[in-house]
């Protein structure tokens, strides 16, 4: 008996190590790109970057046999543009939120979502619907999170708007994605391969779009661009890699917990956030700012103790759809649920 209690302590402890990495990972990404924006304004390449050292990443490492993706296909390429389309986005007014506008802003948006994409799966869906201290959780996560955002001062229309846009792809990420990468088939790692290279291919409209290649080639012209300073080579790789890292802990935790399990924890653990924040930015709340943020931190140790013991256990539907996919590779595929959930790792920077 007591070696079956010690055995049936592993899954807990490999999730556990799996959210404690992703957590870590996200929210050093978060400070990592705020710093790497200051350092390298250009946030349209930088993005691009990040996307061309993860897919040569995975692509690499697949070539070492250190794991196993899908081949690329101009078939499933055409079937996955529309969900990496809604991941740039997200990516994108991320990074022009962050550029635009202070972490504790970030923030607050981003402490709204797991609310919002509870709403939306039980509206869209037809998920069973949260309970009563599931929603009081919820509801104290996102209180906490705008009191503590209230404190501070610096919001601009800009961004404002960048946050609001943000907002809307990352709730549409989280939720509608889920169905537009269900028949798929891919594996983890190749969700991650077609996810960064596909929002590859997409950054060079965004630079025209934005002007974004104006500046870079304006900064080469006058040999004022900073491309090759220490400072800057070092954000700038520094980002690159956490964003390789945030790709296998994040989709690897999105396969290990729930959707919105998995968004509250990406609230949470803004606190390390928050704190490198204080340490190395001179505008971030009061202390009754960081009250309110302690406040958002009970409401996520809330919703933990409100889905502990709900039950994980796949519905029939779940488990027929699991049954129809071919569990191959290197046992990395995962059933519906599962794989709605991984569109992208480094939404866990968002």
């Amino acid at each position: 008996m007591s070696s079956i209690r010690v055995d049936s302590t592993k899954p807990y402890f490999a999730t556990s190590s799996l959210v404690v990495g992703y957590a870590l990972c996200s929210s050093l990404l978060a400070v990592i790109n705020k710093f790497a924006i200051t350092k390298f304004n250009y946030p349209g390449l930088l993005t691009a970057l990040q996307y061309l050292t993860s897919a040569l990443g995975v692509w690499a490492l697949g070539k070492f046999g250190f794991l196993h993706h899908d081949p690329f296909s101009l078939q499933t390429a055409k079937k996955f543009l529309p969900a990496a389309f809604v991941f740039y986005l997200a990516i994108f007014t991320n990074t022009n939120l962050l550029r635009h506008a202070n972490v504790d802003t970030f923030i607050v948006f981003r402490s709204c979502t797991p609310l919002l994409v509870a709403l939306a799966d039980t509206a869209f869906r037809k998920q069973p619907i949260p309970s009563k201290l599931t929603f009081v959780s919820l509801l104290i996560i996102l209180g906490g999170a705008v009191g503590y955002v209230a404190t501070d001062s610096g919001f601009t229309l800009t961004a404002y708007s960048w946050a609001f846009a943000y907002l809307v792809t990352i709730t549409t990420e989280m939720v509608y994605i889920k169905h537009m990468v269900t028949n798929l088939g891919l594996n983890t790692w190749g969700f991650v391969l077609y996810n960064n290279l596909l929002s590859l291919m997409m950054a060079p409209p965004f630079w025209i779009i934005t002007g974004e290649y104006a500046e870079v080639f304006g900064a080469l012209g006058s040999n004022a661009a900073n491309f090759f300073e220490p400072g800057a080579l070092f954000a700038v790789s520094l980002s690159c890699v956490f964003g390789l890292l945030i790709s296998f802990f994040g989709f690897a935790a999105r396969k290990a917990i729930s959707a919105t399990a998995f968004t509250v924890t990406g609230v949470v653990n803004k606190f390390l956030t928050v704190a490198i924040n204080v340490l190395i930015w001179d505008k971030h709340a009061s202390p009754f700012g960081l009250l309110c943020l302690l406040l958002t931190i009970v409401g996520g140790v809330l919703y933990q103790q409100s889905v502990t013991g709900a039950g994980s256990a796949p519905s029939q539907r779940e488990t027929a759809v699991s049954k129809q996919t071919p569990v191959e590779n290197d046992g990395d595929d995962f059933p519906e649920e599962n794989q709605g959930k991984a569109v992208s790792g480094k939404l866990a920077s968002v």
